[in-house]
């Protein structure tokens, strides 16, 4: 811990409090379920437009991004941005107003309005088990790189793990998904600051400043952004971005529950378009802020090579340079600086685990409990259960984490899993829109045929097929499998029929 002082840990404290505090404020006024998880209905696009890109930002993004360009050959990644861009203009001009037809909660209950419950528990079943156990996986990595910061050591690596989660919890817990957001619109402010103060602040420790920093960098060829070779084992490319990218933002930001129920809060359907777009606007200059900030310590460790601390081994999920970001944090930015930094990994880690178990406890609660229940409770009941599910949802991501710690071979999978059930949530989602009404079997074989299929590819030739690529082939065999269902089935009375009752 000699690499923090009272000031540094100051800061930190005076995060956390405050961020608890903000939970507690918005969590005064939680009386029913639309108030738990839908915010009322009544939050501002531009707060939910910050809190869409603060949930898909997580602390592994903070640290990982900056490692890529470190460690690569240039900045080839920011071509997975043209994709994101064009799947929320997508996502704004088509499916927005299909969210607002009726209180919908999640996504799952339209498949459940077009093809019955088998459908809807399906979807939703998708998303608890991938969701869970990516966002537990994440917990763990995350924890990783702040253990080596904080100065604990790998045995006290569970601490952090439970106290991590237990901050998230609180005003999760409290506040509900008002709470989430607006926690998530000032962590946003947070994290990009603290890219944008060490993106500014490296070129004066270097020869030649911020001009003598790119003439390096791109003298080594670490500027080059573009490439134009069409190949499916490679992920960085503008055919991948374009296209892969496009679906699987799609997907993501389409039928993926944790960023789904951000949108639904909002007041409008126009509302619900301006916060995609503002994502949308926000999303490239971020990962180009992160990208370039890898850049600069490539400079920097160009000139100083000796790291006054020898940056750890490689482990599953965080490679070694990894640890640069935070190595530089904890060596070379002054004091107060460094906390406000430590504040900023934070920031972006607490906003993904309070997104996670707000999406987690209201699919769990509405589109499985009360959505199937077969009598009504009154609302004080399916709040109670609400703040419960979140309360369990949280138990349930230490759990992952901690297993994820003993055996780091789960680290794969779970990170796998959601970009394996990409493809399914998304043709389901197609389907949804396309065949309005229909019964349930057609798209749960078609959802199911592309699971096992994408875990064949994974197993067997992910060598050859970048992950980018997943989604678009998950949709096809999804919709095509449902197609062939649907042609040699013969109608019958009573089979999953479509339910009108919403939730």
């Amino acid at each position: 811990m000699s690499h923090f002082n009272a000031a540094d840990w100051f800061v930190i404290v005076a995060y956390l409090l405050g961020i608890i505090a903000l939970g507690v404020w918005f969590g005064k006024d939680q009386h029913t379920t639309k108030d738990y998880f839908l915010g009322s209905r009544n939050i501002p696009w531009w707060g939910v437009g910050l809190s869409i890109v603060a949930t898909e930002t997580s602390a592994l993004t903070f640290i990982a991004v900056p490692a890529m360009a470190y460690g690569g050959d240039n900045l080839t990644f920011i071509q997975i941005i043209t994709g994101y861009v064009i799947a929320r203009i997508i996502l704004a001009v088509v499916m927005v107003p299909h969210y607002f037809k009726g209180e919908i909660y999640s996504p799952y209950q339209m498949f459940g309005a077009a093809f019955g419950p088998a459908a809807r528990r399906t979807a939703g079943g998708f998303f608890l088990i991938a969701g869970t156990l990516a966002a537990g996986v994440r917990v763990y990595v995350t924890c990783i790189p702040l253990q080596l910061m904080l100065g604990y050591s790998e045995r006290e690596i569970g601490l952090i793990i439970v106290l991590f989660v237990v901050l998230s919890l609180i005003y999760t817990y409290i506040g509900g998904v008002k709470a989430v957001i607006w926690t998530d619109a000032v962590q946003f402010i947070l994290f990009m600051a603290g890219g944008l103060f060490t993106l500014c602040y490296i070129p004066t420790l270097v020869e030649g400043g911020w001009g003598g920093a790119m003439a390096k960098a791109a003298d080594a060829g670490k500027l080059h952004w573009f490439n134009g070779e069409f190949t499916l084992a490679k992920p960085f490319n503008i055919w991948m971005g374009v296209i892969g990218a496009t679906f699987l933002v799609l997907s993501s930001h389409g039928a993926d529950q944790l960023i789904v129920q951000r949108v639904l809060t909002c007041k409008s359907v126009a509302d619900g378009r301006k916060a995609l777009v503002l994502s949308a606007v926000i999303i490239f200059p971020l990962f180009l802020v992160f990208l370039l900030t890898g850049t600069m310590l490539w400079v920097y460790y160009q000139q100083f090579p000796d790291m006054p601390i020898a940056v750890p081994e490689a482990r599953p999920g965080v490679g070694k340079n990894d640890y640069i970001y935070p190595i530089f944090i904890m060596t070379v930015i002054p004091h107060v600086l460094k906390g406000f930094l430590i504040v900023a990994i934070l920031s972006a880690a607490m906003s993904s685990v309070s997104s996670a178990l707000s999406a987690l406890a209201s699919v769990s609660t509405m589109d499985f409990v009360r959505g199937l229940a077969k009598s009504e409770r009154d609302e004080a009941f399916y709040l109670k259960l609400s703040k419960h599910s979140t309360v369990f949802w949280a138990a349930m991501l230490v759990v992952v984490a901690f297993a994820t710690q003993q055996v780091e071979s789960v680290l794969n999978v779970a990170f796998s899993l959601s970009g394996l059930t990409n493809g399914a949530m998304l043709g389901g989602l197609l389907l949804v829109i396309g065949w309005k009404r229909g019964h349930a079997l057609p798209i749960v074989a078609g959802m199911l045929a592309s699971l096992a299929t994408m875990l064949v590819i994974h197993a067997k030739w992910k060598a050859v097929i970048a992950w980018p690529w997943f989604t678009l082939i998950g949709c096809t065999v999804t919709i095509g499998v449902a197609l062939v269902v649907r042609a040699t089935m013969t109608p019958r009375k009573g089979l999953d029929q479509p339910s009108a009752r919403v939730p």
